[in-house]
Formats: C-alpha cells, structure tokens, sequence
C-alpha cells in the first residue's frame, strides 16, 4: 500500500482496477489549521492511455499494481491488429491499434527491444525501445546551405508518422527518433 504523500513521477498505482503511471504531482499544502495536504497527480491508464488529474489527500492509501514486464517483438499488423511474439515462450498474442495508440506508429516488422505489459494475466500494452530507427519516406527536398540548427520540415516516415525534421535531411534516410514524444535525435549510423 502507497499513502498519496509517497506519490513521485514514475510510480505506479492501481485505481479502479486499472493500473495507472503517475506523470507529474504537485503537493498544495492547506491554507486551513487542521486540513490535510492535497496532492495533485496526473496519472496515465496504462490499459486505455487516457491522462488525466486526481486529487488525493496525503493520508489516503492505493495499491501499487502488480504489473509483469517480458521482452517480446513485434511481428507484423494486418487487419485484424497488431500481433507480436514473446521472445522467451514463443507465445503470440495480437493487440489493436485503440489498445496501441501513438505507439503503433513506431512499430516495423522484426522490431525488438519491446516489452509487454502484463495486467492480471493480460497484455494490455507495450513499452517502446527509447529510440528506433525509421526510413524517411517522403520529405522536401534538402535546402542548400542548411545547417543542423536552420529550420525544419515535415516528413513522412515509413510508418506514416509525420515529424519534423532539418531542412538538410533528404528523403530515403534512416533517421534516429524519440518514441517518448516523436522527436528526430539525429541520422542513424550505417
């Protein structure tokens, strides 16, 4: 049991069932003598992914959730969703692109580094590798003359997923991206 007052970004709780990240919390101390301290998270659904603020009093109490992690890779996406495979016991297993969400736009067939997140015997989402390696599908052409800190352009990755990059990338140029928040680190090596 976690009391409200040991709430830290990063911790997990479970609420409701559900199990949840907390992503930010501010502790508001009471302007009344006697009332609790009020702490403010944002929390994150690890099922569903929605964010959004609760409000605790310091002394209430929540469950910390009992979540597994196991290496698995991703295999490929058809219609009927997105299926992957369990490195150790081969096991496969298919989620959809609600259950996915931004994370599907980082998935290429084969990737690995993945990790499962297992919820009461249930895969209900994954954790990305930090970074993958994407091929620039489509993009402007370069700009002469552009330097690594000139403005930047839209490009269309493999995936489909659409990010910004420098105006000296060209199009069919593996890039290096952020799959926290779908930023361009640099030019992949090899």
């Amino acid at each position: 049991m976690l009391t409200a007052s040991d709430f830290r970004r990063g911790v997990q709780i479970e609420l409701d069932g559900d199990p949840y990240l907390i992503m930010d919390v501010h502790f508001q101390s009471p302007s009344a003598r006697g009332a609790s301290t009020l702490v403010k998270a944002k929390v994150r659904n690890l099922r569903t992914g929605n964010v959004f603020d609760r409000t605790f009093r310091s002394a209430d109490t929540v469950q910390e959730p009992q979540l597994e992690r196991r290496q698995v890779q991703f295999l490929y996406a058809d219609g009927d969703g997105y299926h992957f495979m369990e490195t150790e016991s081969y096991e496969q297993f298919t989620l959809s692109a609600e259950e996915l969400g931004d994370a599907a736009h980082y998935l290429l067939d084969g990737l690995s580094g993945i990790r499962s997140i297992v919820f009461n015997e249930k895969v209900i989402s994954i954790e990305l590798p930090q970074t993958v390696v994407l091929r620039i599908r489509e993009t402007d052409p370069a700009l002469k003359g552009a330097t690594a800190q000139a403005q930047t352009k839209p490009a269309t990755l493999e995936t489909g997923l659409v990010i910004q990059v420098p105006a000296y990338i060209e199009s069919d140029e593996v890039i290096q991206v952020d799959t926290r928040d779908g930023r361009f680190l640099g030019r992949a090596k090899g």
